[in-house]
């Protein structure tokens, strides 16, 4: 892959989850970015108009190369790990706790009771 198809899919993605999780308006990354400047961090706002510099330069002029590829798409992926809601993982993990704990609570009552529990089966 070229180094604009790298820079422009990592892009993408960001403006793809400032739109979905931060209900971000705009057309550009920097529109985006300007949109819900307020509900992210400050230093991802900075990396992403970092990101977004580049992107510009990249595009524009063609005798710009990308220097450090590997610490451009380190950044990108950074900003999307920041980007992306934690919460999901920590709520399914509390959800199956208990309803494993409920099981376990359930087989142990059942255990103990079975005998008072057949008189009404």
């Amino acid at each position: 892959m070229s180094d604009i198809e790298k820079v422009v899919s990592h892009t993408r993605r960001l403006e793809r989850l400032l739109r979905e999780q931060y209900h971000a308006t705009g057309q550009g990354l920097l529109e985006l970015t300007e949109s819900c400047a307020s509900r992210l961090p400050h230093d991802v706002v900075q990396k992403i108009h970092y990101i977004s510099s580049i992107r510009q330069q990249l595009l524009d002029d063609d005798d710009y190369q990308l220097k450090d590829k590997e610490a451009f798409i380190q950044l990108c992926i950074e900003c999307e790990k920041e980007l992306t809601p934690r919460s999901g993982k920590f709520i399914w993990g509390v959800a199956i706790f208990l309803v494993i704990l409920m099981t376990i609570g359930a087989l142990l009552f059942y255990t103990i009771h079975w005998d008072v529990v057949m008189k009404y089966l």
